[in-house]
């Protein structure tokens, strides 16, 4: 809020350099934001994907959660009046390649009762299979 009531200042004062390298800031700030956010649900959404191909079933439960998660990327990521997203395709990658570990060392915790480490867990799946299977879904539903 301190940032808005300051580009008004700039702006009434005519300081249009000052006021855009704000507008750069607050921009930046909320991407920053966006891209902390898709990171968070693309934790949940790839804990059930590894859970899903490592255990080879999967669970009502689990599916809903890989929707609502995939519905909520695809929110967070939507620019509502520039008709655009926030994060590229090539940025959604890698965020999901970020997440990945996180997820797996929850997912090892969840999958087969906690019974595999997770190093023991990514043995039994193929990491780029599920990050192409999340890029699938968030892309496509």
């Amino acid at each position: 809020m301190e940032e808005l009531l300051t580009l008004k200042t700039l702006l009434q004062q005519g300081n249009i350099p000052e006021a855009l390298l704000l507008v750069e800031d607050l921009e930046e700030i909320s991407k920053s934001d966006k891209i902390n956010k898709i990171f968070n649900l693309s934790v949940i959404l790839l804990i059930h994907l590894i859970k899903k191909q490592a255990e080879q079933k999967t669970t009502r439960s689990w599916e809903l959660s890989i929707y609502n998660s995939v519905k909520q990327i695809q929110r967070t990521n939507k620019r509502r009046k520039a008709n655009g997203n926030y994060l590229t395709q090539e940025e959604l990658v890698e965020t999901l390649e970020d997440a990945y570990e996180s997820a797996l060392k929850n997912a090892a915790l969840e999958a087969f009762g906690g019974k595999y480490l997770d190093k023991e867990l990514q043995k039994m799946v193929n990491q780029q299979a599920i990050i192409e299977t999340a890029i699938e879904l968030i892309e496509n539903d």
